[in-house]
């Protein structure tokens, strides 16, 4: 008999809120691409490479906590809810000083390897600007990670909607004001947008502190502001977490590795692939909705001793992932041009980022499968196995990126087909480590 775990109106139930959590983050993204495109070249492009570096370091917090939010999960499955605050503690007392030390990589030594990653001097120069004061963020992104693992550890993921939706219009407009310079505000250019998102970041973590506070029964959850630090619960969330946050890390090192490959290539075709990542980042709202559900429920259903009713779950979320996806394509084949021009009026970056749009459209469906499969297996507990899996397809991705795009010196599209390879192998080896891998008895 099906459970409430795997029908569709649970997975709706915890998926949707994310979506609209993501709807609310690529708001960000759209609109710091959109403004820095009308400010100059070097600036958009600065901002997309010193973006995603920000984020390979903030995503090494982010691993973390998705190892706290798949034991959340499990223990929420098993109704352990008293044992969830004491991980939250633990996972809160490990996050303060990584925070401080990641902080100080981004302020000391981030700018001496950016030098060594950037050709050009006006990006390297914009890069390093953006950075020392986007790295103040990390100690708010840690913890608005955390609340996010124990919110969707729980299942309870209404929240991060709002939270997200005030970090996304703080920003907005914080973006409006201290890029151009308007009411009263100084003209900051490449550096407001970096505040801009630093002080949203700080605004929603205290929305996440007073809605705990205030709509949480902390008693249920143990989840009283003490010293609890617990070094067999660390290593236990380090034992799946960390897999994850090399994992993450690898990742977002993809990304900049690859847009360090086009920078090669010159900065108009930077400027465009920045923008059609922007783009990129709106279809993927509800596959990384659909993706963080599925390793939140695949660990529940698990804690409910069900592991039988994973993979009927997983193709549930499959199917929902790729009708999403589905919806936002013919966006792209009617109104290329429109699309675009929402980050540029130039009409040489049009005509670039134009292929580019049909490439990634068709990625999508590749995608819309892949991720699921590979977020579920990470949901099982087995990160080790995910961790090999995302190296293997990173590894290939990249090699091919740079075969083709500066050893054969193909065009930029050619170069972006990669993405097909990447989500092939990755969707693949997933595939095939739920259906024959050794995961139902696993434990956390």
């Amino acid at each position: 008999m099906m459970t409430k775990a795997i029908s569709y109106h649970r997975i709706w139930k915890v998926s949707l809120p994310i979506i609209f959590s993501g709807i609310a983050q690529n708001i960000v993204n759209v609109t710091d691409t959109a403004f820095l495109g009308r400010v100059g070249l070097v600036e958009l492009g600065a901002a997309g490479n010193a973006g995603i570096f920000y984020f390979v370091l903030v995503m090494i917090g982010m691993g973390f906590t998705i190892g706290c939010q798949i034991i959340i999960g499990r223990r929420n499955g098993e109704q352990n809810f008293h044992q969830i605050g004491h991980l939250f503690n633990t996972a809160l007392y490990f996050l303060i000083p990584l925070s401080v030390l990641v902080f100080l990589f981004t302020q000391y030594v981030a700018p001496a390897l950016m030098t060594f990653f950037t050709s050009s001097d006006a990006v390297l120069q914009a890069s390093n600007t953006f950075l020392k004061v986007r790295g103040f963020g990390i100690f708010f992104a840690y913890l608005n990670f955390l609340f996010i693992a124990f919110y969707t550890g729980i299942t309870k993921t209404r929240v991060l909607t709002y939270a997200t939706f005030i970090q996304a219009g703080i920003n907005v407009v914080l973006d409006y004001l201290l890029i151009f310079g308007h009411g009263g505000f100084p003209q900051m250019g490449i550096e407001g947008a970096a505040l801009a998102s630093v002080i949203s970041e700080i605004v929603a973590m205290i929305y996440f502190v007073l809605y705990t506070r205030i709509k949480i029964e902390r008693s249920k959850y143990g989840l009283e502001l003490q010293f609890v630090f617990s070094g067999t619960k660390l290593i236990k969330i380090l034992k799946i977490g960390f897999p994850i946050m090399i994992q993450n890390f690898m990742a977002l090192s993809s990304w900049l590795a690859f847009f360090l490959i086009i920078e090669k290539i010159g900065e108009k075709e930077l400027a465009a692939s920045h923008i059609i990542r922007s783009i990129y980042m709106v279809l993927m709202i509800p596959l990384f909705g659909f993706s963080n559900a599925t390793s939140t429920l695949v660990s529940n259903v698990i804690g409910e001793g069900k592991p039988s009713e994973v993979l009927q779950l997983v193709i549930r979320v499959v199917k929902l992932s790729l009708l999403c996806t589905g919806l936002f394509l013919p966006l792209l084949l009617f109104f290329p041009q429109e699309i675009i021009g929402v980050y540029t009026n130039n009409p040489v970056l049009i005509a670039t980022s134009l292929p580019l749009l049909y490439v990634i459209g068709g990625s999508m469906l590749f995608f819309s499968m892949a991720f699921i499969f590979f977020a579920s297996v990470t949901g099982t507990g087995k990160t080790q196995v995910s961790l090999a899996i995302e190296t293997s397809s990173i590894v290939i991705y990249l090699l091919m990126a740079y075969y083709i795009g500066v050893h054969l010196q193909k065009s930029l599209t050619w170069v972006w087909c990669t993405e097909f390879i990447y989500f092939t192998i990755m969707g693949l080896l997933s595939f095939l480590y739920l259906k024959f891998g050794n995961w139902k008895s696993s434990l956390v």
